[in-house]
């Protein structure tokens, strides 16, 4: 195998012995996206020179566990002197003096940030085609969407450009995405991941997370990231376990739950089978699996769209043409240039969400709208409580469909929005979640979804584990240069 074809944990296992150095895997990995990018686009921006230069100077014994291993991040991390976009034309030309939390823990850890990655602009988005820059190709069938608004992030993972990438789940950004790529995408509960530094979109429900090859790598840079963080208000004080101390342990008499409303009609029958599959293998390796209800999920969607574009309403206030961003020079008084620089900076979708959420949030409507989508979500947060008191996990289908065409939704919102039924009450109840692939519908990945109790991501791993060890896909993105 070539070098970019291997998980963090394998360059680890080498860099260790000595039988390769940090210069030979990125050179290896530059060189994997020189050949590939051109049809993948999952790069806003590329520093190679960075990385070759800092990868020349790594010396393993002197640094922590990513020492020497390339990675990249979705376009909403802050980076230090590498500009963070959010794919949106109002960033396009914003250097940061400061890095996330996150980025700035990898970074500590010796890791080597390669790039940052495409998405769909303000993580406003479900197929990375609402970038304001250019669509990232799905490397399955470079005619199809990778999912969003983490796209870039999947991709650039599913696609050997990186061994993992970090990204940021709304309402399934990374479990959606990971999903139609046919990678690992870990979503880990709010607030077990420091936010600050990370762009906003909808604060009471975004959430850093990480993609990678396989599952232990997920727990190894979750042992990185996780923590608390006086900086960020929302970060929560807890204890971090080592999550690799979960992988070996088997499902043997854990409680598995399958939801009856995450496998209706609307939900493509070969995902439904693969799912099913799944669970039999968990019934026959020892767990016990049974069907439960989640009976206000079919208004997670609605509420969340209510929620979150109320809070993106406030948020992106902020873009303003005056602080910071893109500035229309031509205004002639301080409402026009707020006005001209908005209009000029947002792209399409980004504005719908703003005019919903405004909408939602008015003196008239507030009421009816926005607190009665809170109190859904209270709805959502108890169905899963009630769940858990009797099961250890719940899995479901990560999404009712594999990846759709490139093109193919653009025309009908709604019906993109409809892609992240299965996730967004995952992000309703603040829990954490992985999607892993399952199987294969018409040479397109499948995802399986694998949902926890509140901080109990180490269960999630312990079953995911268990299930990729004997389930593991052998296929890899036909993109003619493996």
């Amino acid at each position: 195998m070539e070098l970019y074809e291997l998980t963090v944990h394998q360059l680890v296992n080498l860099l260790d012995k000595g039988e390769v150095s940090s210069r030979e895997i990125a050179d290896s990995i530059l060189d994997r996206i020189q050949s590939v990018e051109s049809k993948v686009k999952a790069f806003l921006t590329l520093d190679e020179d960075r990385a070759r230069e800092q990868a020349s100077q790594t010396c393993r014994q002197a640094g922590g566990f990513l020492q020497g291993i390339p990675y990249g991040l979705k376009d909403l991390f802050c980076t230090r002197g590498m500009r963070t976009t959010c794919a949106s034309r109002m960033l396009e030309h914003f250097v940061p003096p400061y890095d996330a939390t996150a980025a700035r823990k990898l970074a500590q850890a010796g890791g080597i940030l390669v790039g940052k990655l495409n998405m769909d602009e303000f993580a406003m988005g479900s197929s990375t085609e609402h970038s304001a820059f250019f669509a990232t190709h799905n490397p399955w069938d470079l005619e199809r969407v990778p999912g969003g608004s983490s796209g870039g992030s999947a991709a650039a993972v599913a696609a050997d450009e990186v061994p993992f990438s970090l990204g940021s789940d709304t309402g399934g950004s990374i479990r959606q995405p990971a999903s139609f790529c046919g990678v690992v995408g870990f979503r880990p509960t709010y607030g077990r991941v420091s936010r600050w530094g990370v762009v906003a979109f909808a604060s009471s429900l975004d959430q850093v997370g990480v993609f990678s090859k396989d599952v232990r790598d997920s727990a190894l840079v979750m042992n990185l990231i996780a923590g608390h963080d006086p900086l960020d208000s929302t970060s929560v004080n807890l204890e971090v376990p080592d999550y690799t101390a979960f992988l070996n342990k088997g499902i043997k008499g854990m409680k598995i739950a399958y939801p009856r409303e995450h496998f209706g009609p609307g939900v493509q029958n070969e995902i439904k089978q693969s799912v099913y599959q799944a669970l039999q293998w968990f019934e026959q390796n020892g767990a016990v699996v049974e069907e439960v209800s989640l009976p206000h999920s079919e208004y997670a969607l609605p509420a969340y769209y209510l929620v979150a574009t109320a809070e993106a309403s406030a948020n992106l206030a902020r873009f303003d043409g005056v602080r910071f961003g893109l500035r229309d020079e031509g205004a002639d008084n301080i409402i026009e240039l707020f006005s001209r620089s908005r209009a000029n900076g947002f792209g399409a979708e980004v504005k719908r969400r703003i005019m919903l959420g405004t909408y939602a949030l008015s003196s008239g409507y507030y009421d009816a709208y926005y607190l009665k989508a809170l109190k859904v979500r209270r709805l959502i947060w108890e169905d899963f409580q009630k769940v858990f008191g009797d099961y250890d996990l719940i899995i479901s289908p990560t999404t009712p469909t594999t990846a759709f065409k490139l093109g193919e939704k653009l025309g009908d919102p709604l019906t993109e929005y409809m892609t992240d039924i299965l996730t967004v009450p995952v992000n309703m109840a603040g829990l954490p979640g992985i999607s892993i692939p399952c199987g294969f519908a018409g040479g397109l990945p499948i995802g399986m979804q694998i949902i926890g109790k509140a901080f109990a991501e180490g269960t999630i791993l312990q079953a995911a584990y268990a299930f990729e060890q004997s389930n593991r896909p052998n296929q890899k993105p036909p993109l003619g240069v493996n």
